[in-house]
């Protein structure tokens, strides 16, 4: 007689039904398990038989042969050990079938028996709730107020594989209700205030700009100008995830297991700074089993690249992609995925290898030839598609002694003028074509062809100039783009690698 027991394979974000079909024939004693399992998978023969042992449960001595179906999809992870334990059991007659009926069932065990948390269990629950054929959902207890979080199915936490043996025995398990009450991610993550920033106001309003209108924003200036702070003020100005953002953004984080213990939908937009030595696969994803990277753990939020020139190339330009996209496609021999990664990108960098061109007081050491070589590194189709490039000079000993008021608005006031012109660009009818988009005025039109023919704006750079001058019309209030929206637009765009245009 054949037992099965229903689970679930998580590849990239997409979840396959996966069926346990667990056979006991006589034969030489031994757990095999089939149907393309990973290396993880076949390890979780050893933590069943210790974990079985731990708790006095009786595995048969016989050949016990495990099928995951279909078997023409690779598994990967540690999460079929409970459903395989649970199907063994009930093959052997130690549990009743009937109660497995219509559960889908998830977790990693430990030698002791214990149920360990595992990766991807958003994903899983929001299968389950649209599956008809699922009407309860059993994973891990660290999981479960992350399974809770879909909806639409009866989610319930295990901390032991004795737990569950004795749910399926007639007792009961932890429910969401059950959980202890508190914020679902716990303690806020602190975010700089704008008014800490000493001066800058330029940057400020870019900053400002890229949140109402989710450009990309490149910072150039000298080391301690202000860079790294201003760039860490973003997610304050952004406002908060919505519920469908939310689901994204924890199911992304899951699948990656940075998703801490215990946690619930994230409420807070990423804001990932990954160090320059990052490689391809770190930075955009990748492996054998595809992970999504820092583009895609940095969806909804913002993704910092600090020291933009240091980066590797490759890197840096297979990012152009994502920018475009808002997802990263990743094409592997055993697996496929596709993540999204819709960031707001900021870079910062400095204008020369020494950090000082440009700056009086502290001459620039470098060559025009290492200069060039430095700026080089940065290809013109990335800097492209980075919608602002802000210069941003040292302070001055008045802004330095400035006082709290130096500091400008603070990031709530900023905040709330962005809400407003969010709602003015999401109430607006989307219409095709820039004209329709932009409602250029005659004066606007004018200027915008006269940075096309100056400053050889690409078509991209046309449409990118095009939209920041939206945001700065609905940012304030203007239902058209006038000449003074694209004046400061063009502003913006026109800043070479340390030259203002």
């Amino acid at each position: 007689m054949i037992q099965t027991v229903e689970t679930a394979s998580v590849t990239g974000l997409d979840v396959h039904p996966v069926r346990v079909e667990v056979s006991i024939t006589r034969g030489t004693p031994m757990i095999q398990i089939v149907g393309l399992a990973q290396s993880a998978v076949h390890e979780g023969r050893e933590r069943i038989r210790a974990a079985a042992a731990q708790l006095g449960l009786h595995v048969p001595g016989l050949r016990i042969t495990v099928n995951l179906a279909p078997a023409d999809r690779p598994k990967q992870g540690s999460g079929f050990d409970l459903p395989i334990i649970l199907g063994i059991l009930t093959a052997a007659g130690e549990l009743p079938a009937e109660r497995l009926a219509g559960t889908l069932v998830a977790g990693e065990l430990g030698l002791d028996g214990t149920v360990r948390p595992i990766r991807g269990v958003l994903p899983i629950a929001l299968h389950a709730a649209r599956s008809a054929a699922v009407r309860r959902l059993i994973v891990p207890y660290d999981n479960l107020r992350e399974a809770s979080a879909a909806g639409g199915v009866a989610a319930l936490g295990s901390r032991s594989l004795g737990e569950v043996i004795a749910y399926l025995r007639g007792g009961s398990l932890p429910s969401v209700s059950d959980l202890p009450s508190r914020p679902a991610t716990g303690a806020r993550r602190p975010v700089p205030d704008l008014a800490s920033v000493l001066g800058q106001g330029t940057a400020k309003r870019a900053l400002e700009i890229a949140a109402a209108g989710g450009h990309n924003l490149l910072f150039i200036g000298a080391p301690g100008s202000g860079k790294t702070s201003l760039a860490r003020c973003l997610p304050g100005l952004l406002p908060p995830l919505g519920t469908e953002e939310a689901v994204e953004v924890t199911a992304i984080h899951s699948v990656a297991g940075v998703l801490p213990a215990d946690a619930g939908l994230v409420r807070e937009r990423p804001f990932r700074a990954p160090h320059h030595t990052i490689s391809e696969a770190g930075l955009i994803g990748g492996g054998g089993i595809p992970r999504p990277g820092e583009a895609s753990l940095a969806h909804a939020g913002v993704l910092f690249l600090d020291e933009l020139p240091e980066f590797g190339r490759r890197p840096l330009e297979a990012l152009r992609q994502p920018m475009e996209e808002g997802r990263v496609h990743l094409v592997r021999a055993r697996a496929s995925a596709s993540f999204p990664a819709r960031f707001a990108l900021v870079a910062a960098m400095n204008p020369c290898p020494c950090g000082y061109f440009g700056v009086p007081e502290r001459p620039c050491r470098c060559g025009d030839g290492a200069i060039h070589a430095y700026r080089r590194r940065v290809s013109g189709p990335l800097l492209d598609r980075i919608d602002l490039r802000i210069e941003v000079p040292p302070l001055t000993w008045g802004e330095l002694s400035g006082g709290p008021a130096a500091g400008g608005e603070t990031s709530p006031a900023v905040a709330g003028r962005v809400r407003e012109a969010r709602g003015r660009a999401a109430g607006r009818r989307a219409a095709a074509g820039l004209e329709a988009v932009g409602r250029l005025d005659a004066a606007g039109r004018s200027l915008l062809r006269v940075a096309v023919e100056r400053l050889g704006l690409s078509a991209r750079g046309v449409t990118r100039t095009l939209r920041i001058a939206r945001t700065i019309a609905d940012l304030a209030g203007s239902d058209g783009v006038g000449e003074d929206h694209v004046a400061e637009a063009i502003r913006y765009r026109g800043t070479e690698l340390g030259h203002p245009a």
